[in-house]
């Protein structure tokens, strides 16, 4: 039976929470999660890799159970999102790593490999993003906040915070709705709940255009050292298309695509699909 070690550890006076199972000295898998989640949706898929790997999954700042420390003293940006999973991988020990990257955790993800591309030794991407392509018309209320960040732009943006958006996030696209268990969605309804999330993740939403304008440098990354790559892909999620899974291949010839019947969090209904593609992938 797996199990699953939930830590704590300190990267410079910052408390970053991670799930963490499989022996150290296997390879290692370092699964990034998006918004509004945490490391909570890796649940189904950490026991399906950990007999072969070793499976690190730490909740981003500001998610989760790491620090959210006040927008007075911590800038909400990706940039330093990155920063601190950057640090933490060092902190823990992990020196070369698979990326498991989705939603927000694409960009961080994405970011770690321009800055040590050496540490990166493949990439799984469920539906994370890194071509313009891949963007729906689902981020227009966003793309408008970050063209104008006005007090009314941002002010629009609180309905993506809501708990219908976010069971609409985890339900679109799904054949069966039954499948998808509430514990993922109730859960990023709590942490949402928090004082002070709210104007968080508005920052994050704003910030987000730091992602799209980095699209170039990552997609020159993958052309410079094309590391094994697979898209592994809700083809029904409402905010990246397939067209941005089928977009690596540009860059990445070699990239395996797999496209899934499945919305934006694929995790809920095909977690053992998608541990078959990994572990057919690295292996």
């Amino acid at each position: 039976m797996t199990k699953i070690r939930f830590r704590k550890t300190d990267v410079d006076g910052f408390s970053v929470f991670y799930r963490e199972a499989g022996s150290a000295d296997a390879p290692t898998i370092l699964l990034l999660h998006g918004f509004p989640s945490s490391s909570h949706m890796f649940r189904d898929l950490v026991p399906l890799l950990a007999d072969r790997y070793h499976v690190v999954a730490p909740d981003l700042p500001g998610f989760g159970q790491s620090d959210m420390p006040s927008r007075d003293n911590f800038t909400y940006s990706f940039e330093r999102i990155a920063d601190i999973i950057e640090r933490f991988t060092e902190v823990i020990g992990l020196e070369r790593f698979a990326l498991y990257v989705f939603d927000y955790g694409a960009p961080t993800g994405f970011r770690l490999a321009i800055r040590n591309p050496d540490r990166v030794t493949a990439i799984i991407s469920q539906n994370g993003n890194a071509y313009v392509e891949g963007l729906s018309e689902a981020w227009s209320p966003i793309r408008a906040y970050w063209e104008d960040a006005s007090a009314g732009n941002r002010e629009a943006l609180r309905a993506l915070l809501k708990p219908e958006t976010t069971y609409w996030q985890y339900t679109l696209g799904v054949p069966d709705v039954a499948t998808v268990s509430p514990d993922g969605y109730s859960l990023d309804d709590h942490y949402l709940a928090r004082p002070g999330a709210d104007e968080v993740q508005l920052d994050l939403f704003g910030d987000y255009k730091t992602n799209v304008a980095l699209y170039p440098q990552f997609q020159e990354y993958f052309r410079d050292h094309k590391p094994p790559f697979l898209a592994v892909w809700g083809r029904n999620d409402p905010f990246f298309l397939p067209a941005g899974a089928e977009a690596f291949k540009r860059d990445i010839p070699d990239a395996r695509i797999r496209l899934l019947d499945a919305g934006h969090f694929a995790l809920e209904t095909h977690a053992s699909e998608i541990a078959a593609e990994i572990r057919s992938f690295l292996g």
